[in-house]
């Protein structure tokens, strides 16, 4: 099948929606501690989800992760774990930051880090990007896509700083900006591990390929290796919390100092949430597979298209409500320049 990067974009758009949109159902969750739904969701998203997935789509899972190369096995669960980290984070600063400004800052680094550490890492950056006409046009599309996003966090910083403590609070709960730029900045970092697991299991996509997997689906048995390792990082985590603060009752309906959680409804908002967590992956590798020679590439359309669903989502829940139309004016002109950007990098790639 020959890559066809405006699908592609179309693929990556999709999972930036799924990505933007996964705290959603976070939110309906009543009277259950942040470990006890963050766990819950994770086990979909990290083991339920690949592995019920890549049982579907591909071919002989189990025989291609057992026959893959020593490196190609254990590396995307190493850079699992450190991008664990990254998602451990990530939903800390959800709950500091919101998800206009908290996404700005954390997918800004990770964008860089996980874009072009890859290619710089085999030695690709010269020759598809410095040295090739498509490779500089996609340059520009990732010059663009940072330009954006710091647009959109400068709008962000604006607005926290025009509203009260008590207009934060009413978006942000547990708003607090020093806490959340520290999160944010480590979760940025540690959240580009995940395009790193996915370039050391590149041998397991031949193989799936080879065991008679379409194009679209090699990609999913290395989610279950990367996704598996960020298991590890949340689940000791959350078990640490969960002997602290003796919360692993909620699961059983343990009354929640506001009274009991409902069982059914929280953990079917939980499975959602670790499902549509899973899935921008699952369009991740969809979108990755259309991209050609530069398929590196493909973490800076998602990450573009996560800020473009999440800032949505942060007008949707009010979290821009009381700025001015200049600051308004100003995000908006973030998303013109990151929807600019899928643009130009899917038309890079096409002439690749």
């Amino acid at each position: 099948m020959t890559p066809n990067p405006l699908i592609g974009v179309l693929y990556h758009w999709l999972g930036g929606l799924a990505s933007a949109s996964f705290y959603v159902p976070f939110k309906g969750v009543k009277r259950w501690s942040w470990e006890i739904y963050w766990l819950t969701g994770g086990v979909f998203s990290w083991v339920v989800a690949p592995w019920l997935f890549a049982s579907l789509q591909t071919n002989d899972l189990l025989g291609v992760l057992s026959h893959a190369p020593a490196g190609a096995f254990w590396w995307p669960i190493f850079f699992g774990v450190l991008w664990g980290f990254g998602g451990l984070g990530y939903g800390l600063v959800m709950r500091y930051l919101g998800l206009s400004l908290g996404m700005a800052v954390v997918l800004g680094l990770c964008t860089v880090f996980g874009t072009l550490i890859p290619p710089l890492f085999t030695g690709e950056f010269h020759a598809k990007l410095l040295a090739t006409t498509s490779g500089n046009i996609v340059l520009l599309g990732i010059a663009l896509t940072l330009a954006g996003i710091i647009v959109v966090a400068v709008a962000g910083a604006r607005k926290d700083a025009l509203l009260s403590p008590e207009q934060k609070a009413a978006v942000v709960a547990e708003f607090d900006f020093r806490k959340g730029i520290i999160v944010a900045i480590f979760a940025g970092i540690m959240s580009a591990c995940f395009a790193f697991g996915l370039a050391a299991g590149e041998p397991i996509k031949g193989l799936s390929a080879a065991a008679g997997t379409g194009p679209l689906w090699t990609g999913l048995p290395v989610l279950c290796l990367v996704m598996g390792g960020g298991l590890v990082t949340n689940g000791l985590w959350c078990a640490w919390l969960i002997a602290k603060n003796r919360s692993a009752g909620q699961w059983v309906g343990q009354a929640h100092a506001e009274g009991r959680p409902p069982l059914a409804v929280n953990y079917a908002l939980s499975a959602l949430a670790g499902v549509t967590w899973y899935f921008q992956f699952f369009f991740y590798t969809m979108g990755e597979s259309q991209m050609g020679r530069l398929g590196f590439s493909s973490w800076t359309l998602h990450m573009a298209s996560i800020i473009i669903f999440g800032t949505l989502w942060g007008f949707a829940f009010r979290e821009w409500k009381g700025t001015g139309a200049r600051i308004k004016a100003v995000v908006w002109s973030g998303i013109g320049l990151l929807l600019i950007a899928t643009v130009v990098i899917g038309y890079g790639n096409s002439l690749a």
